[in-house]
């Protein structure tokens, strides 16, 4: 009863923030809304799991994706309020205000990564997964993972149209989630 009704309030909540994107497929957002479901999803089926064999390899990985997890998406959030900027943008009403930068952040983790938040959110999914890996997590994984790459390619293109060539000369200096790698 309680995963229901924690499901139920999560996804009200991830609707709530994501109604404006769920509305325009051709947004990042709109595939946004999938991570966090199916992020909600992977925890409420693996919180039974979450310390059993505690020092077992997949458990000491999963932990170790979790507190990455953290550290990118705090160390994303100060580099965008410290170095972003803000302002509204009328072309793009389904952006959270955060989204709306008016320069293009490459300091700090953007300095390797282009999506740093889409990263964290990998890397959290994935700890989760490990948390107890079935059929129904590792579909849930593969809808997550594919969400983020799909949102990730959107919004490059929305970064694209907004920023123009200075965007274009950062993509050629960073990789998309995994420095040195993807």
């Amino acid at each position: 009863m309680i995963p229901t009704i924690l499901f139920v309030a999560g996804s009200l909540f991830f609707l709530r923030i994501s109604w404006k994107a769920l509305h325009n497929p051709a947004s990042h957002g709109f595939y946004r809304f999938f991570i966090f479901e199916s992020i909600l999803l992977l925890g409420l089926l693996n919180y039974r799991r979450w310390f059993e064999a505690a020092l077992s390899p997949p458990q000491l990985l999963s932990w170790g994706l979790l507190f990455t997890s953290l550290f990118i998406v705090l160390q994303a959030v100060a580099m965008l309020r410290k170095r972003g900027g803000y302002d509204g943008r009328e072309e793009m009403p389904e952006n959270l205000p955060f989204e709306n930068t008016v320069r293009v952040v490459d300091e700090g983790i953007y300095a390797y990564i282009r999506h740093p938040m889409y990263t964290s959110l990998l890397f959290l999914a994935w700890g989760i997964y490990l948390k107890g890996v079935t059929a129904t997590t590792t579909l849930l994984m593969l809808v997550a993972t594919l969400a983020a790459i799909v949102a990730a390619l959107i919004e490059e293109k929305e970064n694209i149209r907004f920023f123009g060539s200075a965007y274009r000369r950062y993509m050629r200096r960073t990789r998309r989630f995994v420095p040195w790698i993807i």
